[in-house]
């Protein structure tokens, strides 16, 4: 009776080694041992790959754009803040100048990527009904995003001569 490992693949003993000549295996002399990948198999696994690959670049990319355009309104919206403080402190002749166009804060102009790419604009509207004494001022942001979109930002403001204080009870 010969002695079985319960181990398949533990060595066999010296003299097991040298006494006889490789011999295939059952499952080998049948054909079903080991064999590569079909060229279909091969196709697929191409395909599928390059499917993931695809999606995930333009994942990405969807990403940055949104990324950027989280920097550019958030940016936008501290240079529209910092003009309407400005405009909170002019007069009101300067104020109701509607000849008066306001430029990018020196603090702004130093980043060149803010500089070259962000404008400002103003407009200023009277509104009806209000003897002339309360205006209506707009300012805008426009800029266009790396993919090329043109995007724009607004805060409006009213303003009144005197303050509101004078505008609601009279002039002091």
């Amino acid at each position: 009776m010969r002695a079985t490992s319960a181990f398949p693949d533990a060595p066999r003993p010296a003299a097991a080694i040298g006494s006889a000549p490789f011999a295939p295996t059952a499952a080998l002399r049948r054909g079903a041992g080991p064999r590569g990948f079909t060229l279909v198999e091969v196709a697929v696994s191409v395909f599928v790959l390059a499917l993931v690959i695809t999606t995930a670049i333009t994942t990405m990319q969807r990403a940055f754009s949104n990324l950027d355009t989280a920097r550019n309104i958030s940016t936008a919206s501290t240079i529209l803040q910092t003009q309407m403080e400005n405009e909170r402190l002019f007069t009101w002749a300067k104020l109701t100048d509607t000849s008066y166009q306001p430029a990018l804060g020196t603090a702004f102009l130093r980043n060149p990527t803010v500089a070259g790419r962000f404008t400002l604009s103003r407009t200023v509207a009277t509104v009806p009904n209000r003897s002339n004494q309360m205006v209506q001022v707009t300012l805008t942001v426009r800029w266009r995003n790396y993919d090329g979109r043109s995007l724009e930002r607004s805060y409006t403001s009213y303003f009144t001569e005197g303050g509101l204080n004078d505008y609601y009870y009279g002039k002091s």
